[in-house]
């Protein structure tokens, strides 16, 4: 998902007039803001961004992952012996090996509709 630095963002609105959905908005101070839900993912944002404040999603892969452990060390403390604690996790590795699962076989998937592409 792209998202918008606010740190480089101008507020110039270049993206939000060039997003072919509307999923591009400025926020009160004028920062520019991708809504997730609506963003086709097309790329235009990251093209016509003059300042390069529009960003690729893989860059805030540490950030996730960090947010996945906090919110795992958060629900910890509803359990008390260290054999909760111990099946907690391995039920967290099991959650976040299934994601992987599900986006590894999505990318088989998508590459195999790639290829079927060319053939039509």
């Amino acid at each position: 998902m792209p998202w918008v630095n606010e740190d480089m963002c101008v507020s110039c609105g270049v993206c939000v007039d060039d997003c072919p959905v509307g999923a591009i908005t400025l926020k009160e101070d004028q920062k520019a803001v991708i809504k997730e839900d609506e963003c086709i993912r097309c790329g235009r944002c990251h093209e016509v961004c003059p300042e390069e404040a529009v960003r690729h999603d893989s860059e805030r892969i540490p950030q996730e992952v960090e947010a996945n452990v906090e919110k795992t060390k958060s629900l910890l403390k509803h359990f008390k012996t260290p054999q909760e604690q111990q099946a907690f996790f391995e039920r967290m590795v099991r959650y976040f090996k299934k994601q992987q699962k599900v986006a590894g076989l999505t990318i088989d998937k998508l590459t195999a509709m790639t290829a079927d592409l060319g053939s039509n």
